[in-house]
């Protein structure tokens, strides 16, 4: 009961209003200490009158300064809503108010309160998914803890199926209580009035597993203890791991990309994968057309070279023909 109320009030108060109300009141103050300490002097009184360009508007914004406080602010939430959620089932809900409203002050934020973020490419969150995945599987293992340790689901099934004669639930209140002898109080720690109810009280009862006092282990831990607090922890292996189960599923029947836009990722592969192949076979094409039109000029080429040499020959020949007739 005290961490719902706690939850509570930090899902109402802080998140609901606190940080929704600090979201757009910190930029504009900021915004206006800004603009008094950038204020102009009387000298300039003509230039203050006219009309400021946007990017002398823009000066007087706060400069972006990144988005690590919104993730933070999300991953806080997330952990409040999933790790105690059996405690205060409500939760969700606030949170989903919360981000109702969040969605609108941020964008009002970010277009008229802040100076205007520098784009960057991302492919994904980064660490913060793997922050997310971790608070959830941590969130797993402590709400099955608090079911099982904070509440009498487990004490009442232990009781229904070992310990009632008859398979109700009849008496399980009696079954929880022990048993206490009043003359057995420490020194200095007896009650004021012991006939306050009229009659001297022997005997007490309060809520726990433990032996009477006529037991030969008086107020020692009972076998009902230990077979309640088995039965505990058999039940948080067996939520955590069905949990888990559960979870894969889940991530396996909802993918993280839609089919629509996988299938249409799948049809540009393929339509680049074509590209690719035709602009192959272009350039094969080409090459293999200018392969005989290159053969064709070497054999031209060598035909006029060896003709060239033939008439280079003859005329040679019939010069030394002639000079050896004239001798």
């Amino acid at each position: 009961m005290e961490l719902c109320i706690q939850l509570s009030i930090t899902m109402l108060g802080k998140q609901l209003i606190q940080n929704n109300l600090f979201e757009i009141g910190i930029p504009k103050l900021k915004k206006l200490i800004r603009y008094i300490r950038s204020k102009p002097g009387a000298f300039q009184e003509d230039e203050r009158t006219k009309k400021l360009q946007r990017y002398e508007a823009d000066h007087f914004l706060e400069p972006f300064a990144g988005l690590t406080p919104e993730y933070m602010e999300m991953i806080i939430q997330f952990g409040f809503v999933t790790l105690f959620v059996a405690s205060f089932p409500l939760a969700p809900l606030f949170a989903l108010l919360n981000n109702i409203i969040e969605i609108r002050l941020d964008a009002k934020k970010f277009v008229s309160e802040l100076r205007r973020p520098v784009a960057a490419r991302a492919k994904d969150i980064g660490i913060w998914y793997n922050i997310l995945r971790g608070v959830a599987k941590v969130a797993i293992i402590i709400n099955a803890f608090v079911i099982s340790f904070t509440s009498d689901f487990i004490p009442r099934m232990v009781y229904q199926y070992m310990y009632s004669p008859d398979g109700s639930m009849h008496g399980f209140v009696n079954h929880t209580l022990s048993y206490f002898n009043t003359s057995h109080f420490e020194a200095g720690r007896e009650t004021i009035d012991p006939l306050h109810l009229g009659f001297p009280v022997e005997v007490c009862r309060y809520k726990d597993y433990r032996e009477p006092h006529w037991s030969s282990t008086p107020y020692e831990v009972s076998k009902e203890f230990w077979a309640v607090l088995a039965v505990r922890l058999a039940f948080v292996i067996i939520f955590q791991n069905v949990v888990m189960l559960m979870n894969d599923v889940v991530d396996w029947l909802i993918p993280d990309i839609p089919k629509d836009i996988s299938l249409q990722i799948h049809k540009e592969k393929i339509l680049l994968i074509d590209l690719f192949m035709k602009e192959e076979q272009g350039k094969i094409s080409v090459g293999e057309r200018r392969a005989p039109s290159t053969l064709t000029e070497n054999c031209s080429r060598r035909s006029n070279s060896s003709t060239h040499h033939a008439k280079t020959d003859h005329l040679d020949s019939t010069r030394h023909t002639n000079s050896t007739s004239r001798f």
